[in-house]
């Protein structure tokens, strides 16, 4: 009876030896988001929007950017081409021109080393009026 106690006894310890080992081997998280997606809201149609997005170097070496790229023509995305040092941040400026109306989701793609990271913007973009406002016919009734 000790024995089959001593039997899953060392069974048990080895699965989770294995189990550790495992999660060991697992890749962590080089770059770290503040924040992966950011909503403007209501915007006017044509007036440019900007966002930050804040990303931190987590491992112990050096971290380059290799490129950010945005879904469409109408998302541009900004960074610094210097490599970020270990536990520094940086910023990912992403400008949206908002020209056409009505909703938007875009996604922007971060390539470091052989790993991407993905960042998303959206927000409803609201017709300008075409003509000033009409005059106010009530003011000249005031003036008598």
């Amino acid at each position: 009876m000790k024995r089959i106690y001593l039997f899953i006894l060392l069974i048990s310890f080895a699965g989770f030896t294995g189990y550790a080992q495992k999660l060991a081997k697992t890749p962590s998280e080089v770059l770290g988001v503040k924040e992966t997606s950011f909503d403007f809201g209501s915007i006017p149609q044509g007036r440019p929007v900007t966002h930050y997005f804040t990303v931190v170097n987590k491992s112990s070496k050096p971290l380059l950017i290799d490129n950010v790229e945005a879904s469409c023509g109408c998302t541009t995305p900004e960074w610094s081409q210097d490599p970020i040092a270990p536990g520094a941040t940086t910023q990912i400026k992403v400008g949206f021109n908002a020209s056409s109306e009505g909703k938007f989701q875009k996604t922007i793609t971060i390539y470091y080393g052989e790993k991407v990271k993905g960042l998303t913007i959206s927000g409803e973009v609201y017709p300008m009026p075409t003509t000033s406002a009409p005059p106010n016919t009530s003011l000249s009734t005031l003036k008598q």
